[in-house]
């Protein structure tokens, strides 16, 4: 390794965070302009859950296509291509008024979220490899981050009464020459060798599923969670406890400061108590946030209740992580490709879920579906204690 790669991988780093950051911004923008959204298209609250679904559904499209194209070309062309490509389908979102044309727009962005999410989670992984310690905990960080300056945007695009299409287009005017640029500084084979190729291997190796299946459920129950609060918070204060645009902004930028606090202390707090208090202790606030959420009589306290929500949430998907390599300390980029699923998994039915719900009754009923949900995340805590390492298995063992 030559004297100068240390500072060009600090370099790499730097860019794959501030992609992170800027996939947050784009995302955040999104999901909490929905009721402006709606309006825009005449989108009726039965069809929603339709076209929320579709985008995870496409999402995992756009991730084994990307991973299809990385083997041809490298993670770090994808991302430099996909991410300005993105921003310029939010920017599309402001253009249409027709339900095609959002239909268009959302399925392109699913199929681009999925082709970004599993490159930068390449280069990330790859860049881990070539620091020999843990580091994606800080790249999640910065997409919560971009999350809490989304949906800061869109608050104050809704206080200053903006168009969509002036808020968006405005908002990808910026986000372009950021990816641009942070594209000229992305890992490549200099920094990265034969790390990402490493990485592949491993995630293609074969492991038993059994030990990673109560990890896999928290991990589904933490996203729908998530998918909740990220679709239908902002829906909720307006539709439900009438509040201004601007104010119901507000509930997913309290739910995304929460995780990114939590995110930053909670390694010190799995150090003191262990992971098992620590998931178990999650659970638990995340099941008063949503019922805090449910039970709110203002938009205040339904934005405290998202709040308490984050605090909860951020404790348990970083440590299933954590628990899948401590199970496959040999193979743990496997163990995350499997777990990362879930991902989708949790997205994929958190928005019918908690849409069908609040169609046949309410947005306060809608939410207590995933607060019990996420309550049987307490029963497997277990999982997430240091265990006997579990050996790589024959393929037919899976």
């Amino acid at each position: 390794m030559s004297t100068e790669t240390p500072a060009r991988l600090r370099q790499a780093r730097a860019a794959l965070a501030v992609s992170f950051l800027l996939q947050g911004i784009t995302f955040a923008l999104l999901v909490t302009c929905i009721p402006e959204i709606q309006d825009r298209y005449g989108l009726d609250d039965s069809l929603l859950p339709v076209f929320l679904a579709a985008v995870p559904v496409l999402a995992g499209v756009g991730s084994i296509t990307s991973e299809w194209l990385v083997k041809r070309t490298s993670a770090r062309g994808v991302l430099r291509v996909v991410q300005p490509v993105l921003c310029l389908t939010l920017a599309a979102v402001g253009l249409g008024d027709t339900l095609w044309q959002l239909g268009l727009v959302l399925g392109s962005f699913g199929l681009l979220v999925g082709a970004l999410d599993a490159s930068m989670n390449m280069l990330g992984v790859g860049l881990q490899h070539r620091y020999g310690r843990s580091i994606m905990l800080g790249f999640h960080a910065a997409f919560s981050l971009g999350g809490i300056v989304g949906a800061a945007l869109a608050g104050l695009g809704s206080h200053y009464h903006l168009s969509l299409f002036t808020l968006f287009g405005t908002a990808a005017a910026v986000l372009i020459p950021l990816a641009l640029l942070a594209g000229t500084r992305f890992a490549g084979p200099a920094e990265l060798g034969d790390a990402v190729r490493e990485a592949s291997e491993a995630a293609a190796r074969s492991i038993p599923w059994r030990p990673l299946l109560p990890l896999c459920l928290a991990m589904a129950v933490a996203y729908i969670a998530d998918a909740s609060v990220s679709n239908y918070s902002v829906k909720y204060l307006t539709d439900g406890l009438g509040s201004p645009d601007d104010v119901a902004k507000l509930s997913y930028l309290g739910y995304m400061v929460a995780m990114l606090l939590g995110r930053t202390l909670g390694d010190r707090a799995v150090q003191r108590w262990g992971a098992v208090p620590v998931v178990r202790g999650g659970a638990a606030v995340a099941a008063l946030g949503f019922a805090l959420a449910a039970a709110a009589p203002g938009p205040w306290a339904g934005i405290a209740g998202f709040t308490v929500l984050g605090f909860g949430i951020c404790a348990i998907i970083p440590q299933v992580f954590a628990a899948g390599g401590r199970l496959f300390p040999d193979d743990s980029d496997a163990a995350v490709a499997r777990l990362n699923l879930f991902n989708y998994v949790g997205f994929l039915i958190g928005s019918p879920l908690v849409g069908a719900i609040a169609d046949a009754s309410s947005y306060r009923w809608a939410l207590l579906a995933p607060m019990l949900l996420v309550l049987a995340v307490i029963p497997l805590a277990g999982h997430f204690a240091p265990a006997p390492v579990v050996t790589r298995t024959p393929a037919k063992v899976a």
